[in-house]
Parts: structure tokens; C-alpha cells; sequence
């Protein structure tokens, strides 16, 4: 009986001809058909597109609905550790039994391989979120939002554009007008779009432009709502409601903004929620490797008693700057004491691995830099180490490993603050082997 993974690897294999950024091609929507068009039989969807935050947008939503009481289907990607991470049905991840039944049928669908594996992937997707009730579906989109498979959905419930950066530039352009244009193609007529507090004109006008042309209301942040940081948390203000509420679960001066845009598509709700609900679900929302602590597991054993581990997936220079602030918020709390910065580094060869440290350069005491495993497309540690030094940061060495590198590491500064960074593959990496797999 074959697995998930020996059926998913056969999808790479045997698709591997096909783009995976293409889709809405004539093929996809045969294919959709065939399997009956499960994307016309959902819940009210919430589309949400974007650069930076959209993984942590969606899990803001998806908790402060289900404190509310309401059943949720996610569809996120790409995973970190298993590919069921990227289904998630009425709240629980889907089974490996139903994930083999439907890639099975989705494979006997399309047997000449005319569509591609991430086009399959969602469609496995919408046939499970299809057969199961739910309140509400969180679709999130996997490189743009135009030409995104995710976005077959007609008449989602509203939609959603986190915070817009420089990435993927050769499918989605080369300027942020562009890019903007691509991310806003999930916009429809009549259907509320909310996006977060952009922080250039071309995006903020580019988006207007979008919504006025296809007359889709448009509430932006820090225009339509705003979230006023506290000294306890945050403000929540639009023109409906005001909240006093606590900081989110998820760490960092970011991440205020990517709650904020998940409180204020709550106002599509039929019903309104307590500032008590929305307080829950902001501190109970979970997302891995999102400056996420590391203090229990294999390598978190490494660690001296008084050094901390850390690991984030940010791989663009939007992702540089909120670090850098949070490096910053660090050396604040750490006042007489500091503890150095420590970067282990790894990135895809798509990336621009200076753009990400520009902002991260006064913060930073030394490099490591590791080759992300069975990752073709990955820099080697060799080669990044030298894309380190053209950046300005001479104090790098290449580490054969991150376990290699945290020894290093601790031997050298044993109270360093050691962040693991640069690709959301070898933070997945990282989790599975901290958790003995």
C-alpha cells in the first residue's frame, strides 16, 4: 500500500516537465471537473495573498475563529515537516488515510499528468475541504494570487493582502507595482478586500488602483483600521470598533500588524466577536518557526544553560527588517548583559541573501553558514559564506551542519543568542531533526 509520500514524490517525478507557478490553464480546469469542481462546493472563503505574513495571518484568523466556535479548513504551504501540515480539516490535519485516497484519485484523474503538482496539491485540497461541513475555509495562495491555483474560487467571502516585499521576481515582476498587481488579482467585484498597512507608495496606489478598477471595497491598513501598540499588547481601532488587546502569541513588532489585518475581515462576520474572543485567539495562535523559541529537543540540548536558540523561515529583506527589529527589542531587554547575535544561515539560490542581511548588519556578531539538505537549489555553504562576506560581514565560516554549527558556536560565545534563518526548508529541516526524526 503506498504512502503520501511514495505518491507525492511520484507527482514530483512525473510532473517535474510541468511549471509549478503556471496554472488557470484549460488543463487545470478539466481537471477541477473531473473531480467534480470541489472549489464550487465550500465554505465561505477567506483568500488571502501577500509577501511577508500571510502563514502568520492565516493562523491569527483560524484560532480567533475557532475560539469563537466556528469550524475552519486551512489550506497553507508549503509544510515544514510532514505535507499534511498543509490540509487542515475542521481544525485537525488531515489524516494519512484520506490524504492517500485523494491524491489517489487525483492521480487516476489525470493520468497524463497535464497539470501540475501544486495545481494537484490544491485540488486535493478543495475535494477535502468539499465532503467535509465546516463554518468557514482560510485559503491561503502559494506564489501570487492572478495566476495562483488557489484562485478558482469565484465568490470568496472576502480577501486578503498581507504586507507586499520584493520576492519570486522573476514570475511575479521586478517592481513593487507589479508584484502588487499580481498579489491583487484575487480581488472580485463586490467582495471586501482588506490589506495590510503597506509601507511604499507603489503598492499602497497600485492596490487602490486594483480595487477601483474591479470595484472591490477596499479597507487598507492604517487607512480604513490601525493597530496602536501598548505597553500590554495592542489597539484595534476602525470605524466600528475600538479593542484593548494583549500581544499576540506569535513574537515580533510584525506580527501586530499581520493580527490586526485578521481582526479587521472579522467585520464580514455576520455576527460581531467579543474583544474577550479575539484576545483568545491571538494567544493561542500557533506558527512554527516564525522567531519561534527553540528550547526543548535535540539541538535545544546543545544549547548552554545560559545562550538562547532560535529559529525563523524569513527569506527577503522584509523579513531582514522585522528580525533587525527584533534584534533590536533584544539588545533593549538585555541592557548591561548582552548576548551576541549569531546568525546560522542557509538559502535557496532563488533568494537574495544580501537584501535579507542589509538591515540585520549592525546586529550581527558573527555568521555560520550551512548547505540546506536535499535542496538542489540551495546555496552551498561555500558559496553563501562569500555572499555573506560581499554584504559586509566578514566575522562567517562555513559549518557542515547546524548541529556543527551550534557547537561552534557556543564554544566560541556561550552565551550567544543564536538565530537559525534564511529559508522556511531548512527551519522544516531544523524541527524535524530537533525532534529526533
Amino acid at each position: 500500500m503506498p504512502t503520501s509520500a511514495d505518491i507525492l514524490e511520484r507527482f514530483s517525478l512525473h510532473r517535474s516537465h510541468i511549471d509549478n507557478r503556471q496554472a488557470l490553464t484549460p488543463a487545470y480546469f478539466e481537471f477541477l471537473k473531473r473531480l467534480g469542481n470541489p472549489h464550487q462546493h465550500l465554505p465561505p472563503v477567506f483568500h488571502v495573498a501577500g509577501t511577508n505574513g500571510k502563514g502568520s495571518t492565516c493562523a491569527f484568523l483560524r484560532a480567533i475563529l475557532e475560539a469563537a466556535g466556528y469550524k475552519v479548513h486551512v489550506y497553507t504551504s508549503p509544510h515544514l515537516v510532514r505535507f499534511h501540515e498543509r490540509i487542515r480539516i475542521a481544525g485537525k490535519l488531515i489524516s494519512e488515510e484520506e490524504l492517500v485516497e485523494l491524491l489517489t484519485v487525483c492521480q487516476d484523474k489525470d493520468q497524463e499528468a497535464q497539470v501540475s503538482a501544486f495545481e494537484a496539491i490544491t485540488a486535493v485540497a478543495f475535494a477535502a475541504f468539499s465532503r467535509t461541513p465546516a463554518d468557514f475555509v482560510i485559503l491561503e495562495t502559494g506564489l501570487g494570487g492572478r495566476l495562483d491555483a488557489t484562485n478558482v474560487v469565484e465568490k470568496p467571502l472576502a480577501t486578503l493582502i498581507t504586507r507586499l516585499s520584493y520576492d519570486h521576481r522573476d514570475f511575479l515582476g521586478h517592481t513593487l507595482t507589479q508584484i502588487a498587481r499580481e498579489k491583487a488579482g484575487i480581488m472580485r467585484t463586490g467582495v471586501p478586500c482588506f490589506t495590510s498597512a503597506q509601507s511604499d507608495a507603489e503598492s499602497i496606489s497600485s492596490l487602490r488602483e486594483a480595487a477601483a478598477e474591479i470595484k472591490a471595497p477596499l479597507f487598507m491598513g492604517g487607512d480604513s483600521w490601525r493597530v496602536t501598540p501598548t505597553s500590554a499588547g495592542f489597539y484595534f481601532d476602525d470605524a466600528h470598533r475600538h479593542y484593548d488587546l494583549p500581544a499576540p502569541a506569535l513574537l515580533g513588532a510584525h506580527q501586530f500588524q499581520n493580527a490586526g489585518l485578521a481582526i479587521a475581515v472579522l467585520l464580514v462576520l455576520p455576527k460581531p466577536l467579543s474583544q474577550e474572543v479575539i484576545a483568545k485567539g491571538l494567544q493561542t495562535a500557533e506558527w512554527p518557526a516564525r522567531l519561534q523559541p527553540i528550547k526543548q529537543g535535540v539541538l535545544a540540548d546543545l544549547v548552554p544553560q545560559n545562550a538562547e536558540l532560535w529559529l525563523d523561515g524569513g527569506h527577503n529583506d522584509s523579513a531582514g527588517e522585522v528580525l533587525a527589529i527584533q534584534a533590536q527589542k533584544w539588545a533593549l531587554q538585555d541592557g548591561a548583559n548582552p548576548k551576541p547575535l549569531c546568525l546560522i544561515y542557509g538559502m535557496l539560490t532563488t533568494k537574495k541573501p544580501q537584501e535579507f542581511l542589509q538591515p540585520l548588519l549592525p546586529h550581527i556578531a558573527l555568521v555560520r553558514t550551512v548547505t540546506i539538505p536535499n535542496k538542489v537549489a540551495g546555496f552551498t555553504a561555500s558559496d553563501l559564506a562569500t555572499k555573506v562576506r560581499d554584504s559586509g560581514i566578514q566575522k562567517v565560516k562555513e559549518a557542515v551542519s547546524v548541529r556543527a554549527a551550534i557547537s561552534e558556536i557556543t564554544q566560541q560565545v556561550p552565551n550567544a543568542r543564536i538565530l537559525i534563518c534564511g529559508s522556511l526548508y531548512l527551519a522544516g529541516d531544523v524541527l524535524k531533526y530537533n525532534a529526533g526524526e
